[in-house]
C-alpha cells in the first residue's frame, strides 16, 4: 500500500510573519506569537549578537582558538531554545554557542571547548545540552538515541537537533532521519540553511527543491521558515515541538538564513563569494525587523531597550573576565575519561607523557 505523501510536503515558500521592514505578514493557520514571547525573544537576540561580537574579539586577542559566528542567524539560535521545555534536550553544533547560552548555560563554560581547554565546559546532564559537535551530523544519531530512550521510558521529552546545510549531505543525517521516522522518535531536526558549507554553495550540495523536501523519502514531514524572522520561527518550531511531543514522530524544519560573517575566523569568504551577495542579507537582519515591529506597536520603548542592552554588556563583561583568566591544563585529563576503567595501553601512554614532561627543561 502506498501512503499519501501530501502531508509530508513543505510549503512552497518559507513561512514569514514579520517582513524585513518590520511589517506583519498574515499567514493562514499561524498567528503572531504573544507580545511577551516576542519581547523575550528581542532580549535574547540582543544578548546573542553581543555574545557573537565579544567572542570574535576574544579570538583576535588570542583568548579563543577559533569562533564560528552565528551573526545574522541569531533568530534561529534564540527561537529553537525558546520553544523547548525544561525537560527537553538541545543537541547543538559548533556554530550554536549562542543557542547554548540562550538555554541558560554559563557563557564562559560554553566557550571552553572553543578555547581548547576541554571537550565540553558544561555538564550535559545538568543542562540538558549535549556537547557541541564539530563533525558534521554525527550528533544527530545521538539525538535520536536520546529521544528514542525517552520514548521507551514514557517521558514527554522532545529533542531539538541542530545542523547546517552541509550536514544534510552526510550519511549520518539520513540514518538519523530514517531511524527516527521508523520508530517515531520525538526529534525536531532543525536545519539552519545559511547557503554555504564552508566554501561550498547550496547549489553544489543538493538538487532538491529545498532541504525540507529531504524528509519526504523517510516519511518525515518537512517545514520551511524564514530564518531571519523570529516570530515565524517561534510558531513553526513551536508547532513542530508540539507535534513531536504529541507522538506524531520526528519533524524536519529548514530555516532559510545566511552566514553573514566568515565560516570561522580562519576563513576568507572573499575567495568564494562577493560583497554584492552579502549586502542584500544585511537589510534582512533579524534584530532590526523585530525591533521595528515591537517599536511600532508600543511593545518596547527606549528605556526597556537600554535595559536589554545593559544586560548584554554584563554578559560580555563576564565573558572577558572568564576568558582572560589563565587556566592550568592537567595532562592526566586526556586519559581519565576515555574509558570507565583505564586499559593497560592507556596507562602506558599516560606514563610516556609523564616521562616526557618530567624531562622538559625547567625555566630558570
Amino acid at each position: 500500500m502506498t501512503r499519501d505523501a501530501a502531508h509530508l510536503l513543505p510549503s512552497t515558500e518559507p513561512v514569514t510573519l514579520i517582513d524585513p521592514d518590520g511589517h506583519p505578514v498574515p499567514h493562514v493557520g499561524l498567528d503572531m506569537p504573544e507580545p511577551q514571547a516576542l519581547v523575550h525573544a528581542y532580549a535574547a537576540l540582543i544578548a546573542a549578537r553581543r555574545f557573537n561580537d565579544q567572542a570574535n574579539a576574544l579570538v583576535r586577542q588570542g583568548r579563543l582558538a577559533v569562533y564560528p559566528s552565528s551573526h545574522g542567524q541569531e533568530a534561529c539560535q534564540v527561537a529553537c531554545v525558546q520553544v523547548l521545555g525544561d525537560g527537553d534536550w538541545l543537541f547543538p553544533t559548533y556554530r550554536d554557542s549562542a543557542a547554548i547560552v540562550a538555554r541558560g548555560v554559563d557563557p564562559v563554560q560554553t566557550l571552553t571547548l572553543l578555547r581548547g581547554d576541554w571537550h565540553s565546559g558544561y555538564d550535559p546532564l545538568a543542562t540538558r545540552v549535549a556537547p557541541q559537535a564539530t563533525p558534521l551530523a554525527t550528533h544527530l544519531l545521538h539525538a535520536v538515541g536520546v529521544a528514542h530512550a525517552a520514548r521507551l521510558r514514557g517521558e514527554p521529552t522532545v529533542v531539538m537537533a541542530l545542523c547546517g546545510d552541509g550536514a544534510t549531505s552526510e550519511g549520518d543525517f539520513h540514518e538519523a532521519l530514517n531511524f527516527a521516522a521508523v520508530f517515531r522518535t520525538p526529534v525536531v531536526f532543525f536545519i539552519q540553511n545559511n547557503e554555504y558549507a564552508i566554501s561550498v554553495p547550496l547549489s553544489r550540495q543538493t538538487a532538491a527543491p529545498s532541504l525540507a523536501h529531504k524528509g519526504i523519502g523517510y516519511g518525515v514531514p518537512g517545514h520551511r521558515v524564514d530564518g531571519n524572522d523570529v516570530a515565524a520561527l517561534l510558531r513553526v518550531l513551536g508547532t513542530a515541538v508540539e507535534r513531536a511531543r504529541a507522538g506524531e514522530g520526528p519533524q524536519l524544519v529548514e530555516a532559510h538564513t545566511y552566514r553573514v560573517q566568515a565560516h570561522t575566523n580562519a576563513d576568507d569568504p572573499g575567495r568564494y563569494r562577493s560583497d554584492d551577495e552579502v549586502t542584500p542579507w544585511l537589510s534582512r537582519d533579524p534584530i532590526a525587523r523585530l525591533a521595528t515591529y515591537l517599536h511600532d506597536r508600543g511593545l518596547i520603548d527606549e528605556a526597556e531597550r537600554a535595559v536589554v542592552a545593559a544586560r548584554a554588556e554584563d554578559l560580555a563583561e563576564r565573558m572577558r573576565a572568564g576568558l582572560n583568566a589563565e587556566t592550568v591544563a592537567d595532562y592526566r585529563d586526556l586519559f581519565t575519561h576515555v574509558y570507565a576503567e583505564p586499559t593497560p595501553q592507556l596507562l602506558e601512554q599516560q606514563a610516556m607523557v609523564a616521562d616526557e614532561l618530567s624531562r622538559e627543561e625547567v625555566p630558570s
